[in-house]
């Protein structure tokens, strides 16, 4: 390493106008090696501070990222690094493009930043477990090949098939092979593929229960393989994804310095839920959209490239933000353009027309989420909802496994959270340690794969998503009234189980029901304008591919949310939801002892090791 008076850090301390930091340079030429690292510690909160005083430049960034090098090359120095070992698990089934951008990002992050520096040509304190829940050979063959190809660029990768997956099921006594079959499944299934995240998330937990006896310090960071390390940004030039978070340095900090047991991040970018809870307030900013639109030239200068920026926690994506705890907001949001400037507002028109099919894949054009700064020490809240593609774990944590795993519900992380919560309290923290959530493959619109997501040449179906989703609210806000009477720990009579979840789901009902009314008055509202024959898209030859893809877009509306949809009978047929919500109280009342073998069952995977 240079010199300190060579050093990026203190070429930023005699930069500032600041005594303080001044005083931190004149530190850094008279000090030992081992108080150089306390003087980078110290220095690092500023350096952050003056990186966000405005909108973030290459420049500083580089030099924030290569300040953290300097720092890791010091603590390389003194031969005594007990900081914490991070395993990255990722469960994957189909989206080798996808996973191959998320492990770069994983590389990225560690060649920017150098956590743990290296031990040869490899990263000493991150590994990654690629865990694979494909159906298709080829992608299996795919995903093999990409751990090959990261293992040789530094990054260590494990492959956990769906070999070694069945057999570390069959490592289970018989008694747990039986009442763990709703936490892992069967290890005798003749089709072990699409298990689902839940599911395979438990399976992983045993895997790593095994892994951290090798390491003094771990954590376990639980991925989605369609996120990536970077935060997105709404900057005067457009959207930006950045590598702005050293999130390992700061996880490291947070569980030694705090007695976390989970800690849960979020997303930005793309909203983490489904499109079947997005429908009409995307409905509402195509027609806001569309009346901007028709007003407009389409020969001139595009309009559309100073939208506010929404802010990021305020459930803006959802069209029942009130069950959240989030105020309703009546209004719309501006679709902000993404082509590069110059162009004109017919360009516009087209260009958002080819991504509104896109949003049937969990896309949002108009309701993004942005990175906001907040120091992630001085974020830190208590947290009531697991992010399952970004939280992070000790050893203690493995005893909290993802539950009713089998039902495939979505809202599985919020569900997980409150029972988390109800037990862990103010071991159970959020931070501001965001990752990029991309739904979608760039050059498609589309996802790799997404379970229960029907595709024809333009016909998608989420039938099968709705229904997840649906049952999923059931499950969450019948979770809340359970935990609050004292459950788990309380073992609930069937009787009064069957009996909250029967109320919640009339609730539940009656919301969408009344969010299924507005839906279908958006739609005409829509469809009304597009049909305007005054209105220019519609006069000019250049907008029949754009009118098209608009057209498809209402006939997959159409499909999936009109009067005789799937989606509209489940809600207000009593007969389609009898078997799933009987399913629903069984897991409900099965899940305590449930955890009970489970915590057993890593007691004696422990045992049995020494």
């Amino acid at each position: 390493m240079a010199t300190a008076d060579e050093t990026a850090l203190y070429h930023f301390l005699r930069t500032r106008n600041d005594s303080v930091a001044h005083k931190l340079a004149e530190r850094l030429e008279n000090t030992s090696e081992h108080e150089l690292v306390l003087i980078y510690q110290e220095a690092i909160p500023r350096l952050e501070k003056a990186l966000w005083a405005e909108e973030p430049d290459q420049t500083s960034l580089n030099n924030y990222q290569q300040i953290f090098r300097e720092l890791e090359a010091l603590i390389a120095n003194q031969k005594q690094d007990n900081r914490h070992h991070f395993i990255l698990f990722i469960p994957v089934a189909d989206r080798p493009r996808q996973l191959d951008d998320c492990l770069s990002s994983i590389l990225q992050l560690c060649k920017l930043f150098n956590y743990g520096g290296k031990q040869g040509q490899c990263f000493k304190k991150v590994s990654v477990m690629v865990a694979d829940d494909s159906k298709n050979v080829n992608n299996i063959t795919q995903h093999k090949k990409l751990v090959k190809k990261f293992n040789l660029q530094g990054l260590s990768c494990l492959y956990f098939g769906q070999e070694q997956q069945r057999q570390q099921l069959r490592n289970l006594s018989d008694e747990q092979k039986e009442k763990l079959a709703g936490v892992v499944g069967h290890s005798d299934v003749l089709n072990f593929y699409h298990k689902g995240s839940p599911k395979m998330r438990n399976i992983i937990s045993l895997k790593l229960n095994e892994l951290q006896r090798q390491y003094k310090k771990v954590l376990f960071y639980s991925l989605d393989s369609d996120q990536e390390f970077q935060v997105k940004l709404n900057t005067r030039n457009g959207d930006r994804d950045l590598y702005t978070i050293n999130y390992f340095y700061y996880l490291d900090q947070i569980f030694s310095q705090t007695d976390a047991t989970i800690v849960t991040g979020k997303v930005v970018g793309d909203p983490p839920v489904s499109p079947a809870v997005m429908v009409v307030n995307f409905l509402q900013d195509i027609i806001n959209f569309l009346r901007k639109m028709v007003e407009l030239d389409n020969n001139r200068a595009c309009d559309f490239h100073s939208a506010e920026v929404q802010l990021a926690d305020d459930a803006a994506y959802h069209d029942m933000p009130e069950l959240f705890g989030f105020k309703h907001k009546q209004h719309s949001c501006d679709y902000r353009c993404s082509l590069p400037e110059p162009h004109n507002n017919g360009e516009s028109f087209n260009d958002f027309a080819k991504k509104l099919n896109s949003f049937f894949y969990g896309e949002h054009p108009t309701r993004k989420t942005y990175y906001q700064y907040q120091p992630a020490l001085e974020s830190l809240s208590p947290a009531r909802t697991v992010y399952p593609g970004n939280y992070i774990f000790n050893i203690e944590g493995l005893k909290h496994f993802i539950p009713f795993a089998p039902l495939k519900l979505r809202m599985n992380g919020p569900v997980m959270g409150r029972l988390v919560k109800s037990e862990l309290k103010q071991k159970f923290l959020s931070a501001n340690l965001p990752m990029l959530h991309k739904r979608t493959v760039a050059d498609t619109g589309q996802s790799e794969y997404r379970p229960d997501i029907l595709q024809g040449s333009e016909k998608i179906d989420l039938s099968g998503e709705f229904e997840r989703q649906y049952f999923g609210d059931v499950m969450l806000f019948s979770m809340e009234v359970f935990t609050e009477q004292g459950y788990p720990e309380t073992q609930l009579e069937h009787e009064t189980v069957s009996s909250i979840v029967t109320q919640t789901e009339k609730k539940m009902q009656q919301q969408y029901i009344d969010k299924h009314r507005l839906l279908l008055q958006k739609r005409d509202q829509l469809s009304a304008l597009l049909q305007d024959s005054e209105a220019w898209w519609n006069q000019h030859p250049e907008y029949k591919s754009a009118r098209n893809q608009f057209d498809a877009f209402i006939k997959n509306v159409n499909t999936n949310f009109d009067d005789d949809s799937y989606s509209y009978r489940l809600i207000i047929t009593a007969a389609e939801k009898k078997a799933r919500l009987k399913q629903v109280v069984e897991a409900i009342l099965n899940y305590p002892t449930e955890k009970i073998l489970w915590e057993q069952t890593l007691a004696s995977q422990t045992a049995g090791a020494h």
